[in-house]
């Protein structure tokens, strides 16, 4: 029963990361999982809540890059950067977010402009933790933790996928240099 289940939504995936959110319909995955359109009501009410169920996926993979980012044994700036590059990259290279970017970029699709926002709330909310953690260590003064997660989260996406459309890409140490002199060196401790 879970391996039709697994299926279904692997060709939900599929079919999101080729088609967008809104030209996606029940019969179209059907057919991709090869199944009847009927075994697919089995495990969900809807398209909605199979697109829910995606994204909550989604929402796990770029939780876990971040997390899989942070090593004990490196400086709290350099374990951020790299969460926040792997997140990133991911967002840029995922092909289910790249789709997902472009719909809402295109078609405004609400539903899929509500998952984009899940996934960046998640983001800042990792970020944001990873804040908290270093102002209770002593790594940085205390701050606003909410707006500084959201300010970092915002360059670094303005940095690869805006910077870009103009600009040869930023290379790791450089993006890594940038956020250091605007935004770490505030929050240094004196």
């Amino acid at each position: 029963m879970m391996d039709r289940r697994k299926s279904i939504l692997d060709a939900a995936e599929r079919s999101f990361s080729m088609f967008g959110y809104k030209a996606s319909t029940v019969d179209q995955i059907a057919k991709i999982a090869n199944v009847g359109k009927g075994t697919i009501y089995t495990f969900f009410a809807n398209k909605e809540e199979l697109f829910s169920e995606i994204i909550t996926n989604l929402v796990t993979e770029t939780k876990l890059a971040a997390s899989s980012a942070i090593k004990e044994d490196r400086p709290f700036y350099e374990n951020l950067h790299n969460a926040l590059y792997e997140v990133v990259e991911l967002r840029k290279t995922h092909k289910l977010a790249v789709k997902l970017s472009q719909e809402v970029k295109e078609l405004n699709t609400s539903p899929v402009t509500e998952a984009l926002q899940r996934i960046e709330k998640a983001v800042l909310n990792f970020v944001q933790k990873e804040l908290d953690k270093a102002v209770e260590k002593g790594e940085i003064k205390k701050c606003h933790t909410d707006i500084v997660a959201f300010m970092m989260v915002k360059v670094y996406i303005a940095l690869i996928f805006d910077w870009e459309r103009d600009h040869e890409a930023l290379q790791k140490e450089k993006m890594l240099e940038v956020l250091e002199m605007f935004v770490m060196d505030g929050l240094r401790k004196p």
